[in-house]
């Protein structure tokens, strides 16, 4: 059902996003090794039918160029274009399966920290990325959010010094212009109330009207052609038609087919679901997506995308965020954006084809500064350095390789802390010393786990030789049956050899995760 409160502004935020995705589909198909149109097919079904399908109001789903590397080794290893749609098809059967038996809920284990990295981190890359962008510098697909390039050839810092060399006078004046309006609309109150207006728009708008006029009155600095949206412009019906492909079904029988499915259903479910974590916090409404019911969506819209001719989607981080930014507040917005796309390959491609990348690069940049603002730093710092250790591991691991491999670097360092912190708070250890000799008070957290079987054998090892030692699990759910042994293992032999005197308070016979009230008292 459509929420009429916000639904002149999704249109706009639509038209945003259109134009941010525009560039990105072009740019991804051809870092992908793909044909162009499959990128624009990508985002037309990531718009419209995932966006119909989907339950979550603000992310927007299209080709991601964290799949680049396995398309364009996929091509090549299946043999053909054709094949690798088949292989989309399937991968799309695998999210629908991976939705039916919900395996989204693992998104609920993605630590908090990390998903602010992972948003920092795009931040940034953004806007190293478009630097060269706005001034003119266009060697590098828009695609391409590599921080080294696969070559090994070079990387994101080496493309900037080579676009200061090769900067364009338009291009930067278009671009900066660009980032000054955009900072006008965030900070001066009587255009932040232009609603139907956003900020993005019009500078799309005034950067396509300044190059018109540098081209009439200044040619020196009008920006070439190459510096523009690159639309491919069919010249017939029939032309437009045929940039529409099917699968080879023959390659069923691909072992290599199935490979290639299976490898792009998980990294496309792993990036959808880490890009809903992160789009509930963008959210300013912050309201619930059911990740199961993403992963169905996205699987019906690989299907179909795969069936005519696009290449794999996924729920994309900066399509979600210009959405956000530009005002978008339920799914009519990526709906909106499917259909501005599908609207302008058909009707307006030659118009569109005059909007200078540097317009599009001041858009991006903006965003990328909101993604990894500075206050975002100041907050995980002043959280502890538990919580600001793996929000900057994940920013720089994922700047320094690549989305997936980064996020798992700042899962690790996440788990390791969230271990310490458990094998920590395993008991309380408190030692007292009295005329008759020593007391040591042990008491069992509220959970102890297996992992905490290490800390608590140490410390009863350590017990001082004719001591007492009190053992209290009073409060105590849950003890695992390791840490069980160890404690009647110590009643037994180590106390004994020690002279240790033993108190129990509280102790179990047995616990049970599932129903901790049928348990018997250990006798002290």
């Amino acid at each position: 059902m459509i929420n009429t409160k916000y639904f002149k502004t999704d249109i706009l935020s639509g038209l945003v996003v259109f134009l941010v995705a525009l560039p990105l589909c072009l740019g991804i198909a051809l870092a992908s090794g793909a044909p162009l149109f499959s990128g624009i097919i990508a985002g037309v079904i990531g718009g419209i039918v995932v966006g119909l399908f989907s339950n979550s109001q603000i992310s927007v789903s299209g080709p991601a160029a964290g799949l680049t590397a396995i398309v364009i080794t996929a091509i090549t290893t299946l043999g053909g274009f054709e094949a690798f749609l088949l292989a989309v098809v399937l991968a799309g059967v695998f999210q629908l399966l991976l939705g039916f038996l919900k395996a989204g809920s693992i998104s609920n284990y993605f630590p908090s920290n990390v998903i602010e990295g992972m948003l920092a981190a795009i931040g940034i890359i953004i806007i190293l990325t478009q630097l060269p962008h706005a001034v003119g510098y266009d060697i590098e697909h828009e695609g391409d959010f590599f921080f080294i390039d696969k070559s090994m050839s070079h990387n994101i810092f080496s493309d900037i010094i080579d676009a200061v060399n090769y900067s364009h006078p338009g291009a930067m004046a278009v671009s900066i212009i660009s980032v000054l309006i955009l900072i006008a609309f965030a900070n001066i109150e009587a255009l932040k109330r232009l609603k139907l207006l956003p900020g993005a728009l019009v500078v799309v708008i005034a950067g396509t009207l300044i190059n018109e006029a540098f081209i009439a009155l200044s040619p020196s600095f009008a920006i070439s052609q190459e510096h523009l949206v690159n639309l491919p412009v069919p010249e017939s019906f029939g032309a437009f038609i045929g940039q529409f492909q099917t699968p080879d079904f023959s390659a069923i029988t691909n072992i290599d087919v199935w490979i290639v499915a299976i490898t792009i259903a998980i990294v496309a479910s792993i990036e959808t679901l880490l890009c809903i974590e992160a789009s509930v916090k963008m959210d300013p409404l912050k309201r619930f997506t059911n990740s199961n019911t993403e992963l169905k969506a996205q699987g019906i819209g690989n299907i179909l995308s795969g069936l005519i001719g696009g290449i794999p989607m996924t729920s994309v981080i900066v399509r979600t965020s210009a959405n956000v930014n530009s005002g978008g507040r339920t799914k009519v917005s990526a709906i909106a954006h499917g259909i501005f796309l599908f609207s302008s390959v058909v009707a307006i491609p030659f118009i569109l084809n005059k909007i200078p990348l540097a317009s599009l690069a001041g858009v991006l940049i903006m965003i990328g500064y909101k993604l990894a603002n500075p206050t975002i730093f100041k907050k995980m710092w002043k959280n502890g350095k538990y919580q600001f250790i793996p929000f900057a591991v994940t920013v720089v691991a994922i700047i320094a390789t690549d989305l997936l491999r980064g996020i798992g670097i700042g899962l690790v360092v996440s788990v390791f802390f969230i271990l310490r912190d458990n094998l920590k708070l395993a008991y309380f250890f408190n030692k007292e010393n009295h005329h008759e000799g020593e007391t040591i008070h042990i008491k069992l957290a509220q959970e102890v786990s297996f992992l905490n079987k290490a800390a608590i054998k140490q410390t009863l090892y350590d017990v001082p030789k004719g001591s007492k030692v009190i053992i209290d699990a009073a409060d105590t759910v849950y003890i695992d049956h390791d840490v069980l042994n160890l404690i009647d293992d110590f009643l037994e032999f180590g106390s004994k050899d020690k002279e240790v005197t033993v108190e129990l308070k509280g102790l179990k016979k047995d616990y049970s995760i599932e129903n901790t009230s049928h348990v018997t008292l250990i006798e002290s």
